[in-house]
């Protein structure tokens, strides 16, 4: 689904950058494009960004064990 239309970025793009690392909208923009025009995408892209985050597994610690 498309949640940037003046940009052309779909969930799928955004669910890339989350899993690559980004954690904000403000690093989405960066990286994709989302909300760099008009911005009426930023409150949506922001649910997603945290509900992806939500979704990840916790990073394995190095030195545990």
């Amino acid at each position: 689904m498309y949640v940037c239309l003046c940009n052309g970025v779909t969930d799928r793009h955004i669910r890339e950058a989350v899993d690559k690392g980004c954690s904000s909208v403000g690093e989405l923009t960066m990286r994709t494009g989302c909300g760099a025009s008009c911005g009426s995408c930023l409150d949506m892209a922001s649910e997603m960004i945290e509900q992806m985050r939500a979704e990840l597994p916790l990073p394995v610690l190095a030195c545990a064990a």
